[in-house]
């Protein structure tokens, strides 16, 4: 006969219910100092993209390149403060002379904060969900360059934030043709053909591989707009 295991005593539901309640209290806090200290910073344009790659890899540099650009047409930047192309744009942004900021999340394995964000703009998350929501509320853009799966939830999520009209509209543009292009391809042949996306979901995203593009793109789309938060 199959051992079930035994239902919570009244004593162990109530010392469950307590961490609950000091739980909500720990990410009321996350969310009160990140509003408090991100809504000071200029606008900016967040980048996303693989903590893997190294200072020699193609894709650093161009993020890198990319950052300055962005950093020449008035916009800061934000990343999610860790190594790779997070290190690669927030050190665009520094050698530019811009706004350095670094939204960091507490890991097992520690990810520890790049150096180039600068001292008063690094945060720091336990929550993945919390952090989130401030890259959501305050980018006036974004850039996604490669990555895994944490840069394809990212960039995704966006999109159907836009898509689902739960956040303002604003520009997305991913760099890195080479690497985006076979899943465009796919997100046409099965989700468009199939019906799950309409054909103007392709207008949400720009792709190039021209930081001097992907600037103007994003300065473009801004013309004439007043900065606010996304929602």
């Amino acid at each position: 006969m199959e051992n079930k295991p035994d239902n919570f005593t009244i004593e162990e539901q109530l010392v469950h219910s307590q961490e609950d309640l000091w739980r909500i209290f720990r990410i009321m806090a996350e969310f009160v100092e990140g509003f408090e200290q991100m809504s000071k910073i200029k606008p900016s344009i967040v980048v996303f993209g693989s903590a893997r790659v190294k200072p020699d890899h193609k894709y650093y540099k161009l993020t890198v390149q990319v950052a300055k650009e962005i950093v020449k047409k008035g916009f800061g930047i934000i990343t999610g403060g860790g190594p790779g192309i997070m290190e690669a744009a927030n050190r665009g942004a520094k050698e530019a002379g811009g706004s350095s900021t670094g939204i960091n999340i507490e890991l097992p394995h520690e990810q520890n904060a790049n150096p180039y964000i600068d001292k008063d703009k690094l945060l720091s998350f336990r929550y993945f969900f919390v952090r989130k929501l401030m890259f959501f509320k305050y980018a006036q853009g974004y850039i996604l360059m490669p990555g895994g799966f944490g840069t394809i939830d990212e960039s995704f999520e966006v999109l159907t934030l836009i898509q689902t009209g739960k956040t303002t509209k604003f520009p997305v543009v991913l760099m890195g043709s080479e690497y985006w292009n076979s899943l465009i391809e796919w997100v046409k042949e099965k989700q468009l053909k199939d019906g799950y996306i309409s054909p103007e979901d392709l207008d949400l995203f720009s792709i190039t591989d021209d930081p001097a593009e992907a600037a103007r793109i994003i300065c473009e789309f801004h013309k004439g707009k007043k900065f606010t938060p996304n929602f």
